[in-house]
């Protein structure tokens, strides 16, 4: 193993799991484990059935991957409204400019 690799054990529903990652990407890892871990515990206690550790992660990952989509349409959205508005101002600058280079000011 490289130097800069190291090995994290998480846990998904009570299983262990052993991960390789760099060192600075530890705690990112360990984070989304957990919020992950989070997800597969919702499914399962949700569900009417009982679920194969394989279906409870399939269901949460979907789950997690609608939610990053939202997120980035939210993103994206926001980001035209702001460059929308970041433009208007801007041409409101240069028109008070223009104005006030021709009255002299």
């Amino acid at each position: 193993m490289n130097q800069d690799v190291i090995g994290v054990t998480v846990q998904l529903l009570g299983i262990d799991y052993r991960i390789a990652c760099r060192r600075d990407e530890r705690a990112g890892l360990i984070a989304a484990a957990h919020h992950l871990d989070s997800k597969m515990r919702e499914v399962r206690d949700h569900s009417s059935k009982l679920l194969s550790p394989d279906a409870i992660a399939v269901m949460s990952a979907l789950n997690v991957s609608y939610e990053w989509i939202q997120q980035q349409q939210q993103l994206t959205e926001q980001d035209t409204v702001l460059r929308r508005h970041t433009q208007d101002l801007l041409q409101k600058v240069d028109d008070l400019l223009s104005k006030a280079s021709a009255a002299g000011l």
